[in-house]
């Protein structure tokens, strides 16, 4: 026969005991200020920032052509994350790409970052930590500075 002690566990929620409280938390990383995991809001900004980068230049030089301005947003990307660490947009936004152990994301992680993110799924489908699979996939986080 079933009790109610079987029934009454429903009711007090799902076990929370292993979900972090904010996004970076299991990274290591603080809750807010320098060195936290870039939230929505200033992703958001910053591929909408270089985006309208790559339109402008696209139309200006290649006729706004859909092609050319996927692969001026492209190589911007690769170009300044792989050497710099973060875009005009994410400079702009205040955030930059590290490795998870806090070293420069480099010109491959770059690169995959960069392909993985102008294929679009890739980047709406991320974790709890707020980390992208195209993130995941080079092992790098978007942190602000």
């Amino acid at each position: 026969m079933v009790s109610r002690k079987d029934l009454g566990s429903w009711l007090t929620g799902p076990d929370t005991s292993g979900i972090s409280k904010y996004p970076g938390e299991r990274l290591g990383l603080p809750e807010s200020g320098p060195g936290s995991m870039a939230r929505a809001g200033r992703r958001i900004l910053a591929i909408c920032i270089d985006w309208g980068l790559a339109l402008l230049i696209s139309n200006f030089a290649f006729g706004g052509n859909q092609w050319a301005t996927l692969a001026v947003f492209a190589a911007e990307q690769i170009l300044l994350i792989g050497t710099l660490g973060y875009s005009i947009g994410h400079r702009i936004a205040g955030i930059h790409v590290v490795k998870l152990g806090g070293g420069p994301a480099g010109p491959l992680a770059a690169l995959v970052r960069a392909l993985l993110l102008c294929l679009v799924i890739p980047a709406v489908i991320f974790d709890p930590d707020h980390r992208g699979l195209h993130d995941k996939a080079m092992d790098t986080i978007l942190i602000r500075m």
